[in-house]
């Protein structure tokens, strides 16, 4: 209950700042797939699945829901108090997600015609968005007394397509509502509301719904196009997050009293560097979890594949590779994962490599074994 109350507190804080996702924090703390599989569950599974999923995501939606509170009630003062100094930050950011985001997918992005076309339609798009949007500019009241129909709906439109963030990679909803010009006032709107103030309980619940009606249209859709469309709905992707660096710049518009669209004389370069700091390191991090997990499922299918297997006499099958081969394999990934990673200790490689060696040791016996009966009983029946 703890553990799952921390993981959900630590992805709301990424999920709360544009430019990071709450799903590299899932993946970095080991239970991305549980996560995403609950969803699935919850939606598309049987009752005890159902079940399952509901009581998983429960208890990690109370921790991400106490965490986006008080994340909620930082960021929304300093994005007031400080908001040069909060959008250089969130610049670095997405401006440093970029470069990872295209090398990430460079395999599947350099096949695609006309690729950046799609980049360009996002980045049309955002830009569209950006300047379009009826809440820049004239100061936002998202108070009850001061809605209207259009203001209602705008809202709701911008939670359905914020929370599509969730299944969509590299991108996060905070910054699609910093497209929508929607991110100070939602996050105004929470702090006032955890300070007892309920003039904004009407538009959070509207937020709320939209979120829902969002995950329940258009979380399956998405997933489709990711299959059928991968690349192109990357490039679309690449091209929003760049747009939405406008956003960002427009981002003092959005104020309850706007403030002049951030400049060159207005932005940071210190805290900038600091977002560029923060993704660095976090994408460091997520990419040697994912070559200590690939180091840990490699030894289990070289183990499977040098398996000895009864053969007949007669067969003549391909061999795997040998044991001297596996042990060079093993001795040059142990070399770059040295490398890469130098401060690993080394006592848990060497048990590692303790268990493989002798684990290759009794196949080779297994198999000696096996040539030894096999020509003892060539040998009696020749006599």
């Amino acid at each position: 209950m703890i553990t799952n109350l921390v993981r959900g507190f630590c992805m709301a804080l990424a999920d709360s700042v544009p430019g990071v996702s709450g799903g590299t924090i899932a993946f970095l703390l080991g239970f991305y797939d549980r996560f995403i599989t609950s969803i699935d569950d919850v939606l598309h599974g049987s009752r005890t699945e159902r079940a399952r999923g509901v009581r998983f995501l429960a208890k990690l939606g109370i921790g991400w829901v106490i965490g986006f509170g008080l994340a909620a009630v930082a960021l929304s003062s300093l994005f007031e108090n400080h908001v040069y100094a909060v959008s250089s930050l969130f610049i670095g950011f997405i401006a440093c997600s970029i470069p990872f985001m295209v090398r990430e997918h460079k395999a599947e992005l350099r096949g695609v015609r006309s690729a950046w076309v799609f980049a360009l339609v996002g980045f049309g798009l955002v830009a569209l968005v950006t300047f379009a949007s009826p809440v820049v500019g004239s100061g936002v009241n998202l108070a009850t007394d001061a809605l209207t129909p259009p203001t209602l709906l705008y809202v709701f439109i911008a939670a359905m397509v914020a929370i599509s963030a969730m299944v969509l990679p590299g991108i996060s909803g905070s910054t699609l509502l910093l497209v929508f010009g929607l991110y100070a006032p939602i996050m105004a709107a929470i702090r006032a509301t955890l300070s007892l103030d309920f003039s904004y309980v009407v538009i959070l619940g509207v937020f709320a719904l939209g979120a829902l009606c969002g995950i329940l249209l258009f979380t399956r859709v998405i997933r489709r196009c990711l299959e059928c469309y991968r690349p192109q709905i990357m490039l679309f992707i690449i091209g929003m997050m760049a747009g939405s660096l406008l956003a960002i710049a427009r981002g003092p518009l959005t104020l309850d009293v706007p403030m002049p669209a951030m400049d060159l004389m207005s932005f940071d370069l210190g805290f900038a560097l600091v977002g560029v700091g923060i993704v660095w390191a976090l994408n460091l991090m997520r990419q040697r979890a994912e070559q200590r997990e690939n180091a840990t499922v490699q030894p289990a299918n070289a183990q499977h594949a040098n398996a000895p297997r009864a053969q007949d006499s007669s067969a003549s099958a391909p061999t795997a590779p040998t044991g001297s081969l596996v042990s060079v394999m093993y001795t040059i990934r142990y070399v770059k994962d040295a490398w890469t990673n130098p401060k690993r200790t080394m006592s848990s490689r060497l048990r590692t490599s303790g268990k493989v060696s002798l684990q290759m040791v009794r196949a080779r016996l297994a198999q000696n074994r096996f040539a030894s009966r096999v020509l003892s009983r060539y040998a009696e029946d020749a006599e």
